[in-house]
């Protein structure tokens, strides 16, 4: 899957994915749960829909959910 920004490229599955700023030479891999998140921002989705979609597919909690989002800050580096 190619990202929308052109120095970004992402490879992904059932595991997680792997995200490669090429500009940077930076590989960041992602848990499954990250990679959710990452295709969420793809998709220019507010984090508040993110966390949303993520509770009624894993049946957690927002609050769960939302607290290791909200300490995450290496999604914004990849300025989507």
């Amino acid at each position: 899957m190619a990202s929308g920004k052109t120095h970004l490229r992402t490879v992904a599955d059932q595991d997680g994915a792997a995200v490669l700023d090429v500009e940077r030479g930076l590989i960041t891999t992602l848990n499954p749960t990250g990679a959710f998140v990452w295709h969420g921002l793809e998709r220019g989705e507010p984090l508040e829909t993110i966390i949303a979609n993520l509770t009624t597919e894993t049946g957690g909690e927002p609050l769960v959910v939302f607290r290791p989002l909200q300490q995450t800050r290496d999604f914004p580096r990849f300025s989507l």
